[in-house]
C-alpha cells in the first residue's frame, strides 16, 4: 500500500473535518452579526407619495369661499428623506416635500398651489446614551466576537490535531501490535509441530503437545482481537479527516522514534499563555464585559434629549417655482427642545450596572482559573513526555532482556533441557514485552501531541494556517 503520512491525515482532516466545518460557519455567522452591528451607523432613506381629495356635503361658513357646493380639497404630496446615526449618538435628518393644493375656494389666493420645504434636524442624547463609546459599543463587541470566535476555530485545529495525532499513532500500535502477534502464532505454531514430530520419537509427551495446541488456539485468538483492533483504529481515523470510503484502508502509517529531548517547562508555558486560544478569548470577553458595563453606567443616567432642527419653506404657481425659490424664499421655521425622561428611583438601571459588573468580575476570576488550569496542564504534559522517555528507553532494554530469555529457552527446549510450556512463558514474555515497548512509544507520542495541542505549536509543526 501507499504509505500514509501523518502530515497528510492533518491536511485532509484540515479541509475535511466536520467539527471544523462547523466551528467556521460559527466564524461566519461572527462576522455577519459584526455586519449587522455596523449597519446602525449606514444612511436609512424613505420616500413617500400621497394623494388625498376631501369633499364636504354643505357649505357652513361664508369663510369656505364656496357657493353652489360645499369645501372641496384636492391635495397631493412627494416627500424624500435621508436619516443616519453618528458617532455621538444622535440621529441626523434631512427631508424634503413637494405639494401640490387644490380647492373651490375663491379665497384661495394661488389654486392651485405649489409649495416645497426642506428640513435638517437632530436628535442628541445628552446624558444617557451620549457619547461614542456608547454609540459604537456594539460594534467593538462584535469585533471582540469575530475574535473571539476565530479563537475557538484555533482551538477546535488544535484539537483536532492532537486527536488526529493520537489516531494516527494508536492505529500504527495497532499494526504493529498484529504484526507481534502473528509473530507469535508463528512461533506457537512451530512449537506445536515440533512437539507432534518429538512426540513420535518419544521425546514428548502427550501433555506437551497438548500444551502446545493451547498455545497455538491463544496465539490465533489474540491474532483475531488484533485485526479487530486495528479495523477499528481505521475507522477512528478516517472518522478525523473526513473519509467517507471506509471500504479503503488506510496505507502504511509509521512514526520514527524521539530525538528531540525533554521540553522546557519555563518556555511551554510562555508559548500556552502567549498563545492558548481559550485563554485569549477569556481575556476578549472581559474587554466585551468591560463595554457592557460601561454601556450599563451610562443608561443609569437619566434621560435628556436635544432635539433641533431648521427649514425652509416656498409656495408658488408651479413645482418648479416652488423648489428653484426654496432657498431665497422668505419661509423658514426653527425649532429646539429638550425633554427628560426618568424612571422612578432608575431600579432597572441600577441593577443592570449591578449584574454587569459582577458578570465582569466573575470573568476576571475565571481568567486566573484558566491561568491556573493552564499552568497545572503544562507541568503535567511536561512531566508526561520527560516520564515517557524513560519509560520507552527502559521499554527497549526489557525487549532484548526477554528477546535473549526466549533464545535461551527456545536453544535448552531443542536440546531437550526445556518444556513446552516453559518456552512458551518465555514467548509470551516477549510478546509481552515488544508489546509494552511499543506502547511506551505511542504515549510519548500522544503526550508530545497534547503538549504541542497546549502550547500551540502543532499549527506550525504542520503549517496550519489560519483564517484571519
Amino acid at each position: 500500500d501507499t504509505p500514509l503520512t501523518l502530515e497528510e491525515c492533518i491536511a485532509r482532516a484540515m479541509q475535511k473535518n466536520f467539527d471544523l466545518q462547523v466551528q467556521s460557519l460559527a466564524t461566519d455567522i461572527a462576522k455577519e452579526s459584526l455586519n449587522v452591528a455596523k449597519a446602525d451607523f449606514d444612511p436609512a432613506f424613505t420616500a413617500t407619495a400621497r394623494r388625498n381629495l376631501n369633499q364636504s356635503a354643505t357649505t357652513t361658513s361664508r369663510l369656505d369661499g364656496t357657493s353652489t357646493s360645499g369645501p372641496r380639497s384636492d391635495n397631493t404630496t412627494f416627500s424624500v428623506g435621508a436619516s443616519e446615526k453618528i458617532g455621538t449618538g444622535g440621529t441626523v435628518s434631512v427631508t424634503g416635500n413637494t405639494t401640490r393644493a387644490a380647492t373651490n375656494s375663491s379665497n384661495s389666493t394661488l389654486n392651485p398651489a405649489f409649495g416645497s420645504s426642506a428640513t435638517v434636524s437632530l436628535s442628541q442624547p445628552l446624558l444617557k446614551g451620549a457619547g461614542p463609546a456608547v454609540a459604537k459599543a456594539n460594534i467593538e463587541r462584535n469585533k471582540l466576537g469575530v475574535g473571539i470566535a476565530l479563537l475557538n476555530y484555533k482551538s477546535r485545529v488544535l484539537t483536532v490535531i492532537r486527536d488526529t495525532e493520537n489516531a494516527y499513532y494508536n492505529l500504527a500500535y495497532a499494526r504493529e501490535n498484529l504484526v507481534v502477534k502473528k509473530r507469535s502464532f508463528e512461533l506457537a505454531t512451530k512449537l506445536f509441530e515440533e512437539n507432534k514430530v518429538r512426540k513420535t520419537t518419544g521425546v514428548a509427551t502427550d501433555l506437551d503437545v497438548l500444551t502446545a495446541e493451547v498455545g497455538v488456539a491463544n496465539a490465533r485468538r489474540a491474532v483475531i482481537q488484533a485485526e479487530q483492533s486495528v479495523r477499528d483504529r481505521e475507522d477512528s481515523l478516517f472518522t478525523l479527516i473526513g473519509q467517507f470510503d471506509f471500504a479503503t484502508r488506510p496505507g502504511d502509517v509509521k512514526f520514527g522514534d524521539y530525538t528531540e529531548g525533554a521540553p522546557s517547562f519555563d518556555l511551554v508555558y510562555k508559548l500556552a499563555r502567549d498563545r492558548s486560544p481559550d485563554y485569549l478569548a477569556t481575556q476578549s470577553q472581559i474587554q466585551q464585559l468591560e463595554i457592557d458595563a460601561r454601556s450599563a453606567k451610562q443608561a443609569a443616567l437619566p434621560g435628556l434629549n436635544l432635539d433641533t432642527g431648521v427649514g425652509y419653506t416656498a409656495t408658488e404657481k408651479s413645482y418648479g417655482d416652488a423648489i428653484g425659490n426654496l432657498p431665497e424664499g422668505n419661509g423658514y421655521n426653527w425649532n429646539v427642545g429638550l425633554s427628560v425622561s426618568v424612571p422612578w428611583g432608575l431600579h432597572a438601571d441600577k441593577a443592570r450596572l449591578r449584574s454587569a459588573k459582577v458578570s465582569l468580575l466573575q470573568q476576571q476570576t475565571r481568567l486566573k482559573q484558566l491561568d491556573q488550569t493552564l499552568l497545572v496542564s503544562v507541568r503535567t504534559s511536561v512531566r508526561a513526555v520527560e516520564s515517557n522517555i524513560s519509560a520507552v528507553e527502559i521499554a527497549g532494554k526489557a525487549t532484548e532482556l526477554s528477546q535473549k530469555q526466549y533464545e535461551l529457552q527456545k536453544a535448552r527446549f531443542d536440546a531437550g533441557l526445556s518444556t513446552s510450556r516453559l518456552v512458551l512463558q518465555a514467548q509470551d514474555d516477549l510478546e509481552t514485552a515488544r508489546v509494552n515497548e511499543l506502547q511506551a512509544k505511542v504515549n510519548l507520542r500522544v503526550a508530545l501531541a497534547e503538549l504541542h495541542r497546549i502550547d500551540g505549536s502543532s499549527l506550525e509543526r504542520y503549517k496550519v494556517g489560519l483564517p484571519e
